[in-house]
């Protein structure tokens, strides 16, 4: 398996043999179990959903529990769905750990990211300040928006204040260092998105696989 989910723990750093420090994510990641298998006859494509995670049956929906009592597999709090080209190779109730992934392949890690709340356009968007004396307004105002006659209106899109963060981002192409499969912990160089316990999904990247 490819893909994991798995929770982001933090950051610290390991050496390599050389000495070099090297800035790792720590990411506890799956076991994931297979909670349904969809095929092309019944489903129109191949495909089979994973989950990852304890839960308590008293904070199910109560399609979530009927789901899980259909396909008579134990309850997880996280679901996502992984195509597949032959679903021949997998069974309800299966296992993943971090055992199957590989040491010095590429991943794209995806998460949400940290919530900032309401911001000004200089640290949303990066915009220079106006300046700081001479009696001047504009310190870390947006300043004008639009022609005065024409077009006499704000363009959509146009960078302003708003609501920043908790989006859904994708880190691409990060070195997946070490796999730790007693502890089912991997390594990732560099940071990625989201808080500390927050859920992450982790896959092979296009050029790292093999």
């Amino acid at each position: 398996m490819k893909t994991f989910l798995g929770k982001k723990i933090g950051m610290t750093q390991i050496f390599s043999e050389e000495g070099v420090a090297i800035p790792v994510t720590v990411i506890e990641a799956g076991p994931m179990t297979v909670t349904q298998i969809k095929t092309a006859e019944n489903d129109g494509y191949n495909a089979v959903q994973l989950g990852y995670g304890e839960v308590k049956e008293h904070r199910l929906t109560n399609p979530l529990k009927g789901h899980f009592a259909k396909w008579q597999v134990p309850a997880k709090k996280y679901l996502t769905e992984v195509r597949v080209d032959d679903t021949a190779a997998f069974e309800l109730g299966q296992e993943f750990t971090v055992a199957d992934l590989e040491e010095g392949v590429k991943v794209d890690v995806t998460g949400v990211s940290k919530g900032k709340g309401t911001q000004g356009n200089i640290k949303r968007h990066g915009h220079h300040r106006g300046p700081m004396t001479h009696g001047s307004k504009h310190k870390r105002l947006p300043g004008a928006l639009a022609a005065g006659t024409y077009p006499s209106r704000v363009f959509k899109g146009n960078k302003a204040p708003g609501r920043m963060g908790r989006e859904t981002t994708t880190v691409q192409n990060l070195e997946l260092v070490k796999v730790l499969a007693e502890r089912n912990v991997v390594l990732v160089k560099g940071s990625v998105p989201g808080p500390k316990g927050g859920l992450l999904k982790v896959k092979y990247a296009v050029k790292g696989q093999k």
